[in-house]
């Protein structure tokens, strides 16, 4: 599948979602726009938008630190999606549901208005469902309590892709076989670590937590083959620009 044009950062994990006092991967997202008040909306749709939970993202976005607004697809506020995703410096996609999500978008034409966004130069980011819902496929447990093939995701990143892959035992032990069935290329990201993507291609791994590490699967001749991908780690960064 051809490269889409743009910036996206998946998120195995972590974020204010997670992480309400660890702020490293929400100040990642937030640097890599490169503005010193940028517009930054997020896009609640996994959780039904969750009022709680835009809540917690305006006590982690405040207005002194970015311009907040959030995208609401079940009481529209907007016609133009594009557009007003066009005027975004970034848009925060939260978890929850990524089946839900991937119909709800598709039924709005957000997935549309993505693609004119990304390629307009508006970067996209997404914790958990917000992940998942880029790559082409991956496993979730959407579906039910047990974790199930979603092979209908939005493929602007190629492959396949598991969040959530330190805290939920089961992934470690049924995504290579996933693979194995459904082909690589495929990454796994463990909570607090984060992808950042550019064009279709991964550029830079960051981490929120000093041990947290993600993975690069690869099939040939029915045998799946695992690299460790071992991330910077934000904290260090951040204590030598302190001292």
């Amino acid at each position: 599948m051809p490269s889409h044009p743009g910036q996206i950062i998946a998120m195995g994990g972590g974020g204010f979602t997670m992480e309400p006092d660890n702020p490293l991967l929400d100040q990642y997202v937030l640097a890599a726009t490169g503005k010193r008040h940028p517009r930054v909306c997020f896009v609640p749709t996994a959780a039904g938008d969750a009022i709680g939970y835009i809540d917690r993202f305006g006590e982690a976005f405040p207005p002194d630190v970015c311009e907040p607004t959030y995208l609401s697809l079940f009481s529209r506020k907007f016609d133009d999606l594009a557009g007003f995703l066009c005027e975004q410096d970034l848009v925060y996609v939260g978890g929850g549901n990524t089946v839900n999500l991937l119909a709800v978008w598709r039924a709005q034409g957000m997935d549309r208005a993505v693609a004119e966004a990304l390629a307009a130069g508006t970067i996209f980011c997404g914790v958990s469902a917000g992940a998942l819902c880029w790559f082409e496929r991956g496993i979730t447990d959407s579906y039910s309590p047990d974790l199930k093939p979603l092979t209908n995701g939005l493929g602007f990143l190629p492959g396949a892709f598991s969040p959530h892959y330190d805290s939920d035992r089961r992934r470690p032990v049924l995504f290579p076989e996933f693979v194995r069935r459904f082909g690589a290329p495929a990454l796994a990201a463990e909570d607090g670590v984060a992808l950042h993507f550019r064009d279709g291609q991964l550029v830079r791994a960051v981490s929120s937590r000093p041990e947290a590490v993600a993975f690069r699967f690869t099939l040939a001749e029915g045998e799946v083959t695992t690299e460790r991908i071992t991330p910077t780690y934000l904290g260090r960064e951040a204590a030598a620009a302190a001292g």
